[in-house]
């Protein structure tokens, strides 16, 4: 029951505030974060799951993207992430990607 308990806790994305630190998410959405946090800081624009499948070296077909557009999507309803064009993802306000503080 503990690891299970566990198991749902590393999966629950928290809702971003200033003092909550981007390692509370788990590895899959740190990875997220971090690179939506790369093209902002190489001032790239917003992200796309496509781009996104190739930068984490996936295969970019329809079932990888859909799985990256729901955990960017859960990011964005949580206030990590901002849509500011459908499908095209960057930092919400006030997030700084991982190691830049937050």
């Amino acid at each position: 029951m503990a690891s299970r308990d566990a198991a749902n806790l590393k999966s629950q994305v928290p809702v971003w505030r200033e003092e909550v630190a981007s390692s509370v998410l788990s590895v899959d959405y740190q990875r997220t974060l971090q690179a939506v946090a790369d093209r902002v800081r190489l001032g790239q624009g917003p992200l796309t799951c496509q781009e996104m499948a190739a930068v984490f070296g996936m295969d970019v077909v329809l079932a990888r993207v859909e799985a990256l557009r729901s955990k960017a999507k859960r990011l964005v309803a949580r206030g990590w992430l901002a849509e500011p064009a459908p499908g095209r993802f960057t930092l919400g306000p006030g997030v700084a990607g991982p190691g830049d503080g937050s």
